[in-house]
C-alpha cells in the first residue's frame, strides 16, 4: 500500500499551486482531479510529465464528475459525457497514470417512464469507456458513490448484480467514505476484495459527504486498514479530504506501521 493524495484539496486554485503544495508534502502519489481548475490540458498534461520526470511522481487521475452522466436518457447528453470522458482517458494515458477512476451514471426523470433504462445505459456506457482505457493502456476503476444521490452503484449489492452482468475484469475504486455513510465499509471490503484496485479515502460522521480531515468523523480506521491487509490491498491510497492533508497523512502513516 501506498499513501497519495488528491488535488481535490485545492480545486479552485491553479493545479500548479496544488503541486507545490504536495511537493512540499513530499508526496510521490499524486491524484489528478480532472475536473474544474486542474481539467488536464497539454499545457497541464505537459506539468505533469515534468513532474514525473524530476520528482517520480506517480499518477491516477480522477474522471471528470461534475456534470456527467454516463446513464443519461438522451443519447446527445450522454454522447457528450462519453466523448469528454475519452479525451480524460488520452490525457491519462499521457501522463502515464497507472488508474483512472470514474464515477457511475445516475437515474434521471425519465426513469420512471423507461423502467430499468438508466441501468442498461450505464452499462453500455461502463463497457464503452472500459474498451477505450484498454486501448490506451490505462487501468479503469469504477467508484462507489454516496447517497443521497441518485447513482447506481452505491452498494454492495448494486456491484453484486453489476459485476454478474459486466462480465469481465474491471476493477473497483473503493471510496471509504461513501461506504461509510452506508454503513457498509467492511461488506465492500470482504465481498469486493478481489475487485478493489484503487482507494479513497476521507472521513464523515456518516451522514453525508464531508470529506473531512481522516480521524475527524466516524470511520473506524484501524478497521479499515486491517481490512486493506487482509484482502492484500497493494495499491494506493488516496487521501480525499478538503482540509487536514498534512494530519490526515500522519493518522494513516501510523495505522500502517
Amino acid at each position: 500500500m501506498e499513501l497519495g493524495v488528491s488535488t481535490l484539496f485545492c480545486l479552485s486554485r491553479p493545479l500548479e499551486e496544488a503541486m507545490e503544495e504536495i511537493k512540499r508534502l513530499g508526496i510521490r502519489c499524486v491524484e489528478v482531479t480532472d475536473d474544474g481548475a486542474h481539467a488536464l490540458n497539454p499545457g497541464r498534461v505537459g506539468l505533469l510529465r515534468e513532474g514525473r520526470e524530476s520528482y517520480g511522481w506517480r499518477f491516477s487521475v480522477h474522471a471528470p464528475f461534475s456534470e456527467v452522466n454516463i446513464a443519461a436518457h438522451d443519447d446527445s447528453l450522454r454522447g457528450a459525457a462519453l466523448r469528454r470522458l475519452e479525451t480524460s482517458i488520452k490525457y491519462a494515458s499521457d501522463i502515464g497514470a497507472e488508474v483512472w477512476v470514474f464515477h457511475p451514471g445516475a437515474s434521471t426523470a425519465l426513469e420512471r417512464f423507461y423502467p430499468g433504462s438508466s441501468w442498461e445505459r450505464n452499462l453500455e456506457s461502463v463497457r464503452h469507456l472500459w474498451r477505450i482505457a484498454e486501448d490506451f493502456g490505462v487501468k479503469a476503476a469504477i467508484e462507489n458513490v454516496p447517497e443521497p444521490f441518485p447513482f447506481l452503484l452505491k452498494s454492495v449489492e448494486d456491484f453484486e448484480r453489476f459485476y454478474s452482468e459486466l462480465d469481465g475484469e474491471l476493477g473497483m475504486a473503493l471510496d471509504v467514505a461513501h461506504a461509510h455513510i452506508r454503513g457498509e465499509t467492511k461488506e465492500f471490503l470482504e465481498r469486493m476484495g478481489e475487485r478493489i484496485v484503487h482507494v479513497h479515502v476521507s472521513d464523515n460522521r456518516g451522514d453525508r459527504d464531508s470529506h473531512l480531515q481522516v480521524g475527524l468523523g466516524t470511520v473506524r480506521w484501524p478497521e479499515v486498514m486491517e481490512g486493506l491487509r487482509r484482502i492484500g490491498f497493494s495499491g494506493a491510497i488516496i487521501i480525499e479530504s478538503y482540509n487536514g492533508i498534512k494530519e490526515s497523512l500522519s493518522l494513516l502513516r501510523r495505522l500502517m506501521g
